[in-house]
């Protein structure tokens, strides 16, 4: 499949840690790609960087084919764009600031009244009277009512309530399904986990791990946890030859890894004791990010 956006070897040093450094993934067209990493990892750098506003060290950002640096207005056209910090004109009232965005623009606003109504945004009021959620409403219909092939969403929903989290996720869905090409900046598992195609993590300004979220939903390895009821069944249960992610012998409960096709074996092994429960853990985004984390940490420690 075609990429449509391409970052390579992007540096930027900022001094004491701080940027991007050899940084390379690409975005395919019509594929929900998830940026994902804590608060100064990175993600906002190097998104900066594709929408031309800043000039990199070394290495390169390309968007349909144009470089980011020599060519940001022909790209600024092409997208949506949400930054991480949204900085609106106090003097306006939203429905002013969206109007004059759409003019700019040289589009109708149908399309934004439409978004309004499904973010249930009421943008009558001032901006500088507006809570953060609702400045973040405004931002999503801006980016969103030009109807743009390519999206460059950074922390999309910073301030928006579970419900609004839940709709801009099923917005998403239905940009994947019209063909459009995401790139979306997150920290929250949940909502990368439900919305990307592909998922690459970022830690201190480097990208440590990429994952297809279907090698995540398939995972060939299954991890359960057993609690028994005794002691003795405890301790027998241990000295087989399994992969023990968590043994807690006070509370005789354990958290055992098992290859696909040993789960008929392992369900054998387990009828054997007596058991308070037995649970399969699901084994999500979070899990995988962590555990990439926490090996990063063990290599820095050697």
């Amino acid at each position: 499949m075609e990429s449509i956006i391409k970052v390579k070897n992007l540096t930027k040093d900022y001094g004491m840690g701080r940027g991007v450094f050899n940084v390379s993934f690409d975005v395919r067209r019509g594929e929900v790609f998830g940026f994902l990493g804590p608060n100064g990892a990175g993600k906002t750098t190097a998104i900066r960087h594709l929408l031309g506003f800043s000039k990199p060290q070394s290495g390169s950002c390309e968007i349909a084919g144009m470089d980011c640096w020599k060519k940001p207005h022909e790209i600024q056209k092409m997208l949506g764009y949400i930054p991480g910090e949204i900085a609106l004109p106090d003097s306006m009232t939203g429905w002013q600031f969206i109007k004059q965005i759409a003019d700019m623009r040289k589009i109708g606003l149908e399309r934004a009244q439409e978004l309004c109504k499904y973010f249930g945004l009421n943008a009558s009021g001032k901006l500088k009277r507006m809570s953060k959620g609702m400045k973040q409403k405004i931002a999503l219909v801006i980016a969103l009512m030009h109807n743009a092939d390519i999206l460059i969403l950074d922390e999309p929903t910073s301030g928006l309530d579970p419900l609004m989290q839940a709709r801009f996720c099923d917005y998403v869905a239905k940009l994947r399904q019209e063909g459009k090409t995401v790139l979306m900046s997150s920290h929250q598992f949940d909502e990368v986990e439900k919305t990307c195609d592909r998922v690459a993590i970022i830690k201190q300004g480097r990208i440590i791990a990429e994952v297809e979220m279907k090698e995540i939903e398939h995972k060939k390895e299954k991890e359960f946890e057993i609690r028994f009821k005794s002691k003795a069944d405890f301790d027998k249960f241990i000295k087989n030859k399994y992969e023990f992610s968590e043994t807690n012998p006070g509370k005789n409960r354990v958290k055992v890894i098992v290859h696909d096709d040993r789960i008929n074996e392992f369900l054998a092994d387990v009828a054997r004791y007596k058991v308070e429960y037995i649970s399969e853990i699901k084994f999500t985004l979070e899990k995988y990010f962590m555990k990439y984390y926490n090996e990063e940490q063990k290599g820095e420690a050697q």
